[in-house]
């Protein structure tokens, strides 16, 4: 295991994500997914592993890796997925068949709309439910619609015969037969329209009526009948999270509101929050601290607001001080920003109740008492409350924490793009400084030949001592400086 990772190791978050792993060069030799990436990444590198041969010769081949964060396991399977068939990594054999996720497709303008299982999301005008990861939630939730709403699964708009001599589902009673004339076509299409409300989750009353047969097959003694509501129930719950594509702006903008009126009742506030600010501390390695301050308005994120704040008054990852810090120069009666900003009805703090209490005071030291502040910490996404009040877990449903979550992870985002500025920033700015002998001209050099220190920390001696025409003393001291600096 190299020095390099060593770094990297204490910096890899308890969070679902991706892993890329790179070679000497630079390469991209393995893409792997994980519900926790500190646990996964660090089983890697763990001294006295037995892994298999393959993993085996993958770790020896890693000479570093980087990571992307994620909101959840489905979404660390997509991007995994597109990662995989981006890069084609050597060490990625099983999943080079080019193997797609399964989605619902449903198109409104057809005849007799139904559902149909696909593998590729055409921006054709359809109705897209997914991609998800796992096939059998797809199919159970198709069965689910066409029997609970009448939807027609066969292709013929108009069967004849034979066709309908072999249409198990009219026999049986679950489809509403509008081909047959049984019912209307606006009575069909109010149906279809329905079923697609549950898919997109804006249907929560059909989770209570089916929990409730669930719980009187179980009070029956039905036992696997129980048991076969409960795997449904909890494929449709996958299913409907946020796994619709076509959502339209209007539909976006009345899920926030709705999620804002659910906040505001469960958190106490005496109107829906018009303005939320949400702060993320974050650093590198213990260095580079910065504050990202994001704004939702209207339960949106709105990107006009957004500010970074480099951490002035802090050394070290200190979350709590350089919370404090962000509040008093957002708040402070010498900021630009209070003039220039929209006031928040709501302060987010990405973190628990010391980075909620050190904002607190912050508040207070600086005379603004009539902002609500929350915390929101990680591990459960509970809002976290420093008035007495005990935590407070939503529905992982609800469309309340969809808002909060949807701010925080915008944080984040916002946070590690300005970090890999910083980082890359300071990397050529002061690097190769730091060495005597290089001036800016061979530093140049190098950067335009190499294109970064990470290339030029893969390089051979011999390469950099021409590039730059320097002697092979000093190539090998640029060589060890850009190693140093990674």
């Amino acid at each position: 295991m190299t020095e390099l990772i060593k770094e990297r190791l204490k910096a890899v978050p308890k969070r679902p994500g991706c892993y890329l792993m790179r070679d000497r060069r630079g390469a991209i030799i393995y893409v792997g997914k994980a519900k926790d990436l500190r646990k996964r990444v660090h089983s890697y590198f763990r001294p006295g592993a037995r892994h298999p041969p393959k993993v085996r010769s993958m770790v020896d081949t890693v000479w570093d890796f980087e990571y992307i964060v994620v909101k959840n396991e489905a979404e660390s399977l997509l991007t995994e997925a597109s990662l995989i068939k981006k890069h084609k990594p050597h060490f990625n054999i099983l999943m080079r068949d080019d193997k797609r996720y399964l989605a619902l497709r449903a198109d409104p303008e057809a005849v007799w709309p139904r559902f149909t299982c696909c593998r590729i999301v055409r921006d054709d005008g359809a109705l897209y439910f997914g991609p998800f990861p796992s096939s059998p939630v797809v199919r159970s939730a198709k069965d689910f619609v066409e029997k609970y709403y009448g939807i027609r699964g066969c292709k013929a708009i108009i069967p004849d015969e034979d066709t309908h001599e072999h249409c198990l589902s009219d026999v049986i009673r679950t489809c509403s037969a509008p081909c047959l004339g049984r019912i209307t076509k606006e009575e069909y299409k109010s149906r279809f329209d329905e079923a697609c409300a549950f898919l997109r989750g804006d249907r929560p009353k059909v989770f209570q009526e089916l929990e409730a047969k669930m719980k009187e097959a179980s009070f029956n003694g039905e036992y696997e009948t129980a048991a076969r509501w409960r795997d449904t129930i909890a494929s449709l719950k996958e299913m409907t999270k946020t796994h619709f594509v076509r959502r339209t702006p209007k539909m976006r903008e009345e899920a926030a509101l709705r999620g804002l009126e659910e906040l505001s009742s469960a958190i106490g506030l005496k109107a829906p929050a018009h303005i939320i600010e949400c702060v993320d501390i974050s650093n590198l390695f213990g260095e580079h601290s910065v504050a990202s301050l994001v704004v939702a308005k209207d339960g949106l994120p709105d990107g006009r607001w957004y500010r970074h704040f480099k951490i002035k008054t802090v050394k070290g990852a200190d979350d709590p001080r350089s919370m404090a810090e962000v509040v008093r120069r957002r708040y402070g009666r010498d900021s630009s920003l209070a003039a220039t900003s929209p006031r928040a009805d709501l302060f987010v703090c990405d973190g628990g109740i010391t980075q909620l209490r050190a904002a607190r005071a912050a508040f207070e030291e600086i005379g603004v008492t009539d902002i609500p502040i929350i915390g929101l910490a990680e591990r459960q996404e509970e809002i976290v409350f420093d008035d007495g009040r005990e935590n407070l877990l939503l529905p992982r449903d609800s469309e309340a924490l969809f808002v909060l979550t949807r701010l925080r992870d915008e944080a984040h985002r916002f946070a590690i793009t300005h970090h890999r500025r910083l980082r890359d920033k300071t990397i050529k700015e002061s690097a190769l400084d730091e060495i005597t002998g290089i001036g800016e001209a061979k530093k140049k050099k190098l950067l335009k030949h190499f294109g970064s220190l990470r290339s030029i920390a893969r390089a051979e001696v011999q390469e950099i001592a021409s590039v730059a025409s320097v002697n092979i003393s000093l190539a090998s001291e640029i060589l060890h400086v850009a190693r140093c600096n990674l």
